[in-house]
């Protein structure tokens, strides 16, 4: 991703947080946004990934709140990261265009939209969601 695209991309992370109601902005002080480019080819590794195939569009780390204990100590810092590359791909780049069925993908709006789905899942899994809670919900 060069910096244009980088710039692109953070102006509409920007738009969509901007829309998110006040008490997400309140959890995303508890466990901090990152945004990166795309994930180290060690973060793919372990979680059994493989970047010829596999994409990464975000990740939380640390404990979900329904699995926190007073009792312990996390051992992984809260946080939730987002990956440029993998999110613009997944929403089909920048350019408009339209698949085998006629049906348009990709452009500005739609990557604003996954970065919005891949945030929300995100924090779903803060809260203690599994994928298929998260899919139920439209957050996939």
């Amino acid at each position: 991703m060069n910096a244009a695209e980088r710039r692109r991309f953070d102006a509409l992370l920007d738009r969509v947080l901007d829309a998110l109601p006040p008490r997400l902005h309140e959890l995303l002080e508890e466990a901090p946004l990152i945004v990166e480019d795309h994930p180290s080819a060690k973060l793919l590794a372990e979680l059994g990934m493989d970047p010829d195939e596999d994409l990464l569009c975000g990740l939380h780390t640390g404990t979900p709140l329904t699995e926190r204990s007073v009792e312990e100590r996390s051992e992984l810092p809260e946080t939730i990261h987002l990956f440029r590359d993998g999110i613009v791909e997944h929403a089909g780049g920048w350019a408009v265009t339209k698949v085998d069925d006629g049906q348009p993908i990709g452009g500005e709006d739609v990557v604003a939209q996954e970065i919005r789905i891949t945030l929300l899942h995100e924090i779903g899994h803060h809260f203690g969601l599994e994928e298929d809670d998260l899919a139920e919900l439209g957050y996939e």
